[in-house]
């Protein structure tokens, strides 16, 4: 597996909320000697990284400091990046790299195209997230096993590969040392795909929890009884409104493309119904089910992964006591516990959630041995 470079020794963030944070802490716990030196409008987030061992230096602005950089990050949201990129222009040093995180790419390629700084940019999207933002919330494993997109300045060839530069593979070797899996992508072609499998779902997500609020009756049965199947679908609807927003404003016409798609085969669902064709609508259930389970659950995509499973107990006093007892007694730490209320697909009573596989793991085999029945989620 690559590693960074040695001589990319010196890194510089320009933002450092949820994904710069937890890029910063994936490169430290593999190269704790990489000097990180970060700029974010939030002082207390800085000195809270620094305090941390994560920031090394903490920068006032886009100044001198960054040209000790061997490569910096664009962190900050992507309309705002083009703008920093010509504040950082003056300080590049001979042979520094800039990258960006930006969930689109064109507009940000564009830029670095209109201001002719192709030999020294490579894009980035590192596809993994969490509903909650922020620093605070960044963890040095977010982005294990999630897709790290890579996308050339000079883009790619219509069959969609390109000859890798000793630029394109310095940001590969930033997706391998954080454990990331890195994919080189034209950057059209990434904008297409991400409003395809991310954007839509939110636009999808937010549109049918407003439809059922619309709708609900008077005393609120819908949202009384919405705990199963539809608030699992839903749950991306909880991001950031402001987020998201912004990102759908910077990727328009691939949305609207596949959102026209999108709109002609409900209609075509509706029209299936209307007519009573029951046939269709059961290749709609088969054809999705199977696509769906064909989806690998290695690279964990846009959300961050959830590590829980469901257990069988009784309603009774002391239940989920005995169970942390059991837990407790391994040392196996449990992130929370609770009632399951999403009975849907017959799961346990009983959910636990944990910080990492191999915890959810060892928990799973200890409970198996007191002869706990459980449910994978």
């Amino acid at each position: 597996m690559d590693k960074l470079s040695m001589t990319d020794s010196t890194i510089g963030f320009i933002g450092l909320g949820l994904i710069g944070g937890s890029i910063a802490k994936g490169i430290k716990r593999s190269r704790p000697d990489i000097k990180i030196m970060a700029y974010m409008r939030s002082r207390s987030r800085l000195e809270q990284a620094k305090r941390e061992g994560i920031v090394d230096v903490i920068l006032d602005g886009i100044d001198e400091h960054l040209r000790e950089c061997d490569l910096i990050f664009l962190c900050t949201p992507v309309e705002y990046n083009a703008g920093y990129l010509s504040a950082i222009r003056p300080f590049l040093k001979q042979g520094a790299l800039i990258t960006d995180v930006g969930s689109t790419k064109q507009g940000i390629h564009q830029e670095i195209i209109r201001q002719e700084l192709t030999h020294c940019f490579v894009g980035g999207h590192p596809m993994a997230g969490s509903e909650k933002t922020g620093y605070e919330n960044s963890t040095d494993h977010l982005l294990e096993n999630a897709y790290y997109i890579v996308t050339p300045p000079r883009g790619c060839d219509s069959s969609g590969s390109t000859s890798l530069s000793e630029n394109d593979r310095r940001i590969i070797a930033v997706a391998h040392t954080i454990g990331a899996i890195p994919l080189v992508l034209d950057y059209r072609e990434h904008d297409k795909v991400v409003a395809a499998i991310s954007h839509l779902p939110h636009l999808i997500a937010s549109s049918l929890v407003n439809l059922v609020k619309d709708n609900d009756t008077s005393d609120g049965i819908m949202k009384q009884v919405a705990a199963g199947g539809f608030k699992d679908i839903t749950r991306i609807a909880s991001s950031s409104p402001e987020m998201w927003e912004q990102i759908c404003m910077t990727n328009v016409d691939p949305i609207a493309d596949i959102l026209e798609k999108y709109i002609a085969s409900l209609n075509q669902v509706l029209d299936q119904i209307k007519h009573h064709s029951g046939q269709s609508i059961y290749q709609l259930f088969e054809t999705s089910r199977d696509y769906r389970n064909s989806i690998t659950e290695k690279a964990k995509g846009s959300v961050e992964p959830s590590y829980e499973f469901t257990v069988d107990v009784a309603d009774e006093i002391g239940a989920i006591s005995t169970i942390s007892v059991i837990l407790a007694a391994k040392g196996i730490s449990i992130k929370n516990i609770g009632i399951n209320n999403n009975r849907e697909r017959g799961e346990g009573a009983l959910k636990i959630a944990f910080y990492d596989e191999a915890s959810m793991e060892a928990a799973w085999q200890r409970l198996d041995q007191y002869k706990y029945e459980m449910f994978r989620m």
